[in-house]
């Protein structure tokens, strides 16, 4: 075998991530699944292919030619002597004129000037090696377009006046909660945990070297009451000690094999904790690999992996391949000059190329699009929870929430009940008396669901008549263009106002990981696939504000140009982040950027008058001691209040005009419009628009006459905002995550929401952080009564440590010290809080991946196919896969199990398909109700789906038998359940009559494209 078969070998090997053969989470384990099939191809059937090819053709020839030498050798030696062609093959130039002698040299000639087999077969695996090492680095394939040898590299450019183009523009930015989490595992009922004590990331946007993971051996720990073994880490470069000690290679592989040494001798004084971590997990070949080894190895690489798909490998590289060919192949300048032979041997050496290559390249990508369909498939829902105010609950249930000790334990905690400064509470909750009489004295109190049975829960939402009118906020705890794919039917154009802050790409982001040599481009990637997918959700008047620092403020222009259209740049804010002045800079930092493009801003300037900030209350007078405040605009007091600010009114019903006195503005009252006109008062904005221009509450005054302008230094600052997160939950053990956060004040939020969004809009926030925008939404409500909804998508850890505790905080009165409520939210607080907020989970990528399984079943035929293992085996294999949506398995749909792995242990939890359902349809869901026919359980969702009543049964229907169905029939129609619908969707067969099954429409929203 050719050394250069053999490197070539080795790289295909490391393409296909053979080196990784010890992890088994993710796409590693489904690569070792199928390792020894891939092996086959590499050791046996590429070989096979181009030996095959490599006797045909021109080589075919010179071995048909080298044969006719060979035998007019024979006769030339038998005629003209033993010496007329001496062993080297060279013919007596005393025979060189005769015709025998001539056919000789013709034949040599002819020989010579061709390729020989082993040369061939070098030039093959040698341009193979060539091409396909260009393109792959540490795991992924990066788009480096090549266009010739002078010119390296090409970029896709389409007659574009401007064209910007990066590294990563064509794959997926696979953003994944895994990095820097902490590691639990079980081993002979021992529980060993790492954690990162210590990150060492780049500082100030300055690349540094590569970072490792290192144990603190001296810092490890062994508690023998709990079983637990704690081992630290940091995470930094290595010394140059370490860099001379761990040798040029595979360095993090290299301290694995150091600690899995070392760490045992840590734990000689405690046998439980050594025998654990040194006892055998598997074998790998001959080699016994032990627990401590096998976790040490699947959690730095679970930290450090990789994070970009590839959207089109297959296009991409049989491009390349092509260019390829044509440029470094076929050897233009030496056709010229070049005999027939050699000028056939570079067209075999193409043909060939192309042939491996295209072979490769099919079993490449059909990896890489497995990747890709599991990456874009919409996500199960895994879990759906309900936090619901105590006030909009009917007294029925008190009795049942009153027992319910977690909920109440959540409330002491979060609430301090019975502690607030002038509180009218004073009975005893540890008894259901005064937990009865707390109910009805807290109405802003906020159930979550998560703390009661299914069938309180299923009794508790049945008691709503429009559970989507009556919910305020969804939170969504996802990889955010997961859960942008998921809701794009139910949010399609419904979306006023984006507000995101996301990573800032500063290297001191834990929760934005990116590779060494593409970190703008890989945060480029990132938020070009969210944006995009953003799009689609926002109205034709909505508009995105996105924060960000001057490192990748160019960047976030560009990509945001390409996705939401450069046409629709409105303007780059300014606000003061920050007023303290750092001496450690060459210039103190003290603004941040929040750039503003609008959906549409031709149609956002038409309504330009629309978009005003409201006015500062201390510009304006009350003259008539109105208790309920100022409501007049006195031009006196606010010079910058033009006089075309005020608007003529008109009675939408007599088209009567109504001009306000000089220098003031209409006050808007909400009575009716005979009442109003009766009385001489004037309720409809300018021009009968039914949006009020003024509104007064709870002696505020609000204007919509004030055009905001691109510098916002009256706005509060981070360091405002970190404190009234200390004051929301206190200085304790949370206090070093709300510092790293760094949230965004309440203030920056509002203002953006107030400029697009109404009464019933919607605002969306898909870097929900710590949920400032769902705080923003929830106090702009109370203070003006217009009722915004908001959706917040967050995968982070802090969503349930943080953002929801946070919101539920916020609902329940509005002023917090150190943790504590300061009051009770009043009557009219109270009324103007959602009555629900709603929060789901959804199936993460890596759960995903993790559970797909294979089906083994027919594979020896199917192996019969031609191309079956290049091109078909994971698609084949792996359909029945529950993540891949088993449609067989919708039979029953309350027990729709999804395999998950965490820790390196493996479970199992429960997918709600019926919400799954929900989000793909668009569904907006008024009622869900729960029937119960002698055991059997039916789930009715109805709702409203583009303007249709659409009705949705689940119930569970395997084994069923006719007579099932006509009982399932006659149930349906004695409850009225499609009744009055315009579309029903029942899962399975059924006798339901104008039913459709749903499992069709399941499958193709599942895996529709994203556009």
């Amino acid at each position: 075998m050719s050394q250069h078969l053999l490197k070539f070998q080795e790289l295909l090997r490391k393409l296909f991530q053979f080196d990784c053969a010890d992890l088994d989470f993710g796409i590693y384990r489904i690569m070792n699944h199928k390792r020894d099939l891939i092996e086959q191809y590499i050791a046996e059937k590429l070989p096979k292919l181009v030996a095959e090819e490599l006797s045909t053709g021109m080589l075919a020839e010179q071995a048909r030619i080298a044969e006719e030498l060979e035998k007019a050798a024979v006769q030339l030696r038998d005629v003209m002597g033993e010496n007329a062609v001496d062993g080297d093959g060279n013919l007596d130039p005393r025979w060189s004129d005769t015709p025998a002698g001539a056919r000789y040299n013709r034949l040599q000639a002819r020989l010579a000037s061709g390729q020989s087999r082993a040369g061939m077969e070098a030039t093959v695996f040698n341009h193979l090696y060539s091409f396909f090492s260009r393109y792959y680095e540490d795991g992924d394939f990066i788009s480096k377009r090549r266009y010739s040898k002078r010119e390296r590299y090409a970029i896709p450019y389409n007659g574009e006046e401007v064209h910007l183009h990066w590294a990563n523009k064509d794959q997926y930015y696979v953003k994944t909660g895994e990095h820097f989490r902490n590691y639990r595992f079980r081993s002979n009922d021992v529980a060993v945990q790492f954690e990162v004590m210590d990150a060492d990331v780049e500082q100030n946007n300055v690349k540094g070297e590569k970072r490792y993971f290192f144990p603190r051996y001296k810092e490890i720990c062994w508690e023998e009451e709990t079983g637990a073994v704690l081992i630290p880490f940091d995470f930094r470069p290595m010394s140059a000690s370490e860099k001379v000690e761990n040798g040029k290679n595979h360095l993090q592989e290299a301290i694995i094999r150091q600690a899995a040494a070392e760490i045992p001798k840590r734990l000689e004084g405690a046998p439980r904790a050594l025998a654990a971590v040194t006892a055998e997990r598997h074998r790998n070949g001959e080699d016994p690999i032990t627990f401590l080894e096998y976790h040490l190895r699947q959690y730095t690489r679970r930290n450090t992996s990789d994070f970009f798909i590839h959207k089109d490998l297959k296009g991409f590289l049989t491009r390349e391949l092509d260019f390829y060919l044509k440029n470094e192949v076929v050897q233009l300048d030496g056709l010229e000059t070049g005999t027939e032979a050699q000028a056939e041997a570079w067209f075999q050496t193409f043909r060939l190329l192309k042939l491996a290559g295209g072979q490769i390249i099919d079993l490449l990508d059909q990896i890489e699009s497995f990747q890709r369909i599991v990456w874009e498939k919409r996500k199960f829902v895994t879990d759906v929870q309900y936090c619901i105010i105590v006030g909009s609950i009917d007294k029925c249930f008190h009795e049942a929430i009153a027992s319910c000790e977690s909920q109440w334990k959540e409330w002491c905690n979060l609430c301090h009940l019975g502690k607030m400064e002038g509180d009218f509470f004073s009975g005893n909750i540890g008894t259901k008396k005064g937990r009865l009489e707390l109910l009805a004295a807290y109405p802003t109190l906020v159930l979550d669901t998560r703390h009661f049975d299914l069938d309180f829960v299923d009794a508790l939402l049945a008691s709503f008549a429009n559970i989507q009118g009556a919910t305020g906020g969804l939170l969504v705890h996802s990889e955010n263009s997961q859960a942008l794919s998921l809701l794009k039917h139910q949010l399609s154009e419904a979306v006023s106002c984006i507000y995101i802050d996301p990573p800032y790409n500063t290297g001191q982001d834990e929760d934005f990981i990116y590779k060494d040599s593409y970190r703008h481009s890989s945060w480029m990637s990132m938020m070009s696939g969210c944006l995009a997918a953003s799009r689609y959700l926002a109205s034709p008047r909505a508009g995105i504000f996105v924060s960000t620092d001057d490192g990748e403020y160019a960047n976030l222009k560009f990509v945001l140009d390409q996705s939401w259209g450069a046409q629709n740049f409105v303007a780059d804010v300014i606000w003061n982040s920050r007023k303290s002045i750092s001496s450690d800079t060459l210039i103190s930092i003290a603004t941040n950027h929040t750039t503003f493009f609008a959906a549409d801003k031709e149609l956002l300037d038409s309504h330009k008058a629309d978009f005003r900030l409201r006015h500062s209350a201390d510009n304006f007078s009350n003259p008539d001691a109105d208790p309920r405040g100022p409501w007049t605009l006195d031009p006196m007091d606010a010079p910058n209040v033009r006089e075309n600010l005020t608007y003529v009114i008109a009675n939408p019903e007599t088209g009567q005009e109504f001009l306000p006195p000089p220098g003031r503005c209409w006050r808007f009252e909400q009575w009716r419009t005979e009442e109003l006109i009766s009385e001489g008062r004037i309720l409809f904005g300018r021009n009968g628009n039914t949006r009020p221009q003024y509104k007064r509450y709870q002696g505020e005054a609000f204007e919509a006459g004030l055009t905001p302008n691109t510098l916002w230094d009256d706005v509060k600052t981070t360091t405002d905002a970190t404190r009234m997160m200390l004051n929301l939950f206190g200085s304790g053990t949370l206090r070093p995550l709300i510092d790293r956060i760094k949230p965004k004040p309440v203030e920056l939020v509002e203002r953006c929401a107030l400029l697009l969004a109404s009464d019933g809009d919607t605002v969306l926030d898909f870097f929900a952080g710590s949920g400032t925008t769902g705080h923003a939404v929830l106090r702009l409500g109370r203070e003006d009564g217009l009722s915004r909804k908001f959706v917040l998508v967050e995968m982070g850890d802090y969503f349930d440590t943080v953002m929801l505790p946070r919101l539920k905080k916020a609902i329940f009165t509005p002023d917090w010290r150190d943790g504590k409520p300061v009051r009770m939210a009043s009557k009219e607080e109270a009324k103007r809080s959602p009555c629900i907020i709603k929060y789901v989970r959804l199936e993460s990528y890596e759960d995903a991946l993790n559970n797909i399984e294979f089906d083994d079943t027919g594979v020896q035929r199917a192996m019969q196919l031609e191309d079956y293992v290049i091109r078909y085996m994971l698609k084949w294999e792996t359909k029945t896969s529950a993540t891949l949506l088993n449609l067989e398995a919708l039979q029953r749909p309350f027990d729709y199990q999804l395999v998950t792995h965490a820790n390196g242990n493996a479970g199992t939890a429960k997918a709600d398909v019926a919400e799954t359902f929900n989000y793909l349809i668009g569904l907006r869901v008024k009622t869900r109700k729960v029937y119960q026919d002698d055991g059997r359980r039916y789930l009715v969702y109805r709702g409203d789906v583009d303007g249709r009543d659409v009705v949705v049964i689940w119930r569970e229907t395997e084994a069923w038998e006719k007579a099932d169905y006509v009982r399932d029939k006659e149930f349906v129609a004695r409850h009225k359940l499609t009744d009055g619908a315009d579309e029903a969707f029942v899962n399975g067969a059924s006798l339901i009559r104008s039913a459709n099954a749903l499992e069709p429409l399941f499958d193709k929203r599942m895996f529709e494209p994203l556009e």
